[in-house]
């Protein structure tokens, strides 16, 4: 695939937008842990953030869809950075909540950024093209969390507040740099047509991609389930503080950058995508189980070497296969579902982290983790069987 000028402002937009978030993502748990947060209340500020997302990113994608991808990615991203600034000033657990409700009601990036890939790629390509969201999260992850883990020992404000002057200059390079894909259609009556729902009704009563939706929800929903609550697993199985917990995610940025910008054209052109989704899945299937009996770094790198190997390949392929499958006038609206459906599994995902790690030993985390991708994986076999 060809790059553009505008894959490139994409993919720097994303990785600004990653960037701001991976600040955060190694010392969140801890910031609440100074309110006197438990595990439970930790899962739910970690929800609150997708759940307004959920309510959103439909609402977001089809509105670009009607005017515009870049207007709506400005909002989007004003959002983002007015959460990350209430962050920095918070001084109690309410004002960590309520800045994960700001950054969510409309922060949306990513549901429009890749319905904007969907207009400057072929169908053909769109795989490929969606793996550079997948480079923009390893770039991301690369510096942000490693950053964001060791600015926290001096104070947690510091990366807060450096991860909205990231999120700042995503607003300039949109404004500057980033061409309009879609021609303003008429105005429309903001009712409740626009929400999602009818859009979740009719894409997953098609056959077509209702289980392609579903596979993708189970790989999200694992991904949800294990991530969220790294933070949490890692100092209790392992005894890290905010900065490991930093490093180990850089670890996971390095290998999708790796991954998902050198490797996954290569891979998609020599195994196919069919194959090459099952080879995905069942790598992270065996590292989330190897991630129960992880108890020093040399195994810790392994079991992130598999399950960051398999998300780096799984998340493009799958959302390419959704992609094609719908019309050139509703990609923004099929985004919006795909990015919903992330929502509710990171909505559910860290619940049922922060009660695992409340309730059980942190080793279960993994082995629940593994149990919701395998159901996805019969869910391809099944649709694959059908086709």
């Amino acid at each position: 695939m060809k790059l553009r000028k505008e894959h490139i402002t994409i993919l720097i937009i994303l990785i600004t937008e990653v960037l701001g978030f991976s600040l955060i993502l190694p010392f969140l748990p801890f910031y609440a842990q100074e309110f006197n947060a438990s595990p439970l209340v930790i899962g739910l500020l970690l929800t609150t953030f997708s759940f307004f997302q959920f309510l959103t990113a439909p609402i977001m994608g089809k509105l670009s869809d009607q005017y515009g991808r870049k207007p709506l990615l400005l909002i989007s991203q004003f959002s983002t950075f007015i959460g990350f600034l209430i962050l920095g000033f918070a001084n109690s657990l309410w004002m960590l909540f309520l800045s994960r409700i700001v950054d969510g009601l409309f922060g949306s990036n990513f549901t429009i950024a890749q319905a904007y890939l969907s207009d400057i790629s072929s169908k053909k390509e769109r795989s490929k093209a969606f793996g550079i969201s997948g480079v923009a999260f390893g770039f991301g992850f690369l510096v942000g969390p490693g950053l964001g883990g060791f600015l926290s020992q001096f104070s947690f404000q510091l990366p807060s507040f450096l991860a909205a002057g990231v999120s700042l200059v995503t607003l300039l390079i949109i404004f500057l740099f980033l061409p309009e894909t879609i021609k303003r259609k008429e105005k429309i009556k903001f009712n409740l047509k626009i929400f999602h729902f009818s859009d979740f009704r009719r894409f997953l009563s098609d056959s077509k991609l209702s289980s392609k939706l579903w596979a993708f929800f189970t790989y999200i929903f694992s991904f949800a389930v294990w991530i969220s609550t790294f933070a949490l697993y890692a100092q209790k199985q392992l005894g890290f503080n905010a900065t490991d917990i930093g490093y180990s995610l850089t670890y996971i940025g390095f290998l999708s950058i790796i991954i998902r910008g050198v490797l996954l054209s290569k891979m998609i052109n020599f195994f196919g995508e069919k194959r090459l989704k099952y080879i995905g899945v069942v790598s992270i299937i065996i590292g989330m189980i190897g991630s129960a009996f992880v108890f020093n770094w040399l195994t810790v790198l392994i079991i992130m070497t598999l399950f960051s190997f398999g998300s780096g390949i799984s998340r493009p392929v799958l959302l390419g296969e959704i992609s094609r499958n719908v019309s050139a006038k509703k990609q923004g609206s099929a985004m919006g579902v795909a990015n919903s459906l992330v929502s509710i599994a990171q909505i559910i995902g860290p619940l049922i982290g922060g009660f695992i790690i409340n309730y059980f030993i942190p080793g279960i985390l993994g082995i629940i983790s593994a149990i919701i991708i395998f159901i996805g994986l019969l869910l391809m076999i099944r649709e694959d069987i059908k086709s």
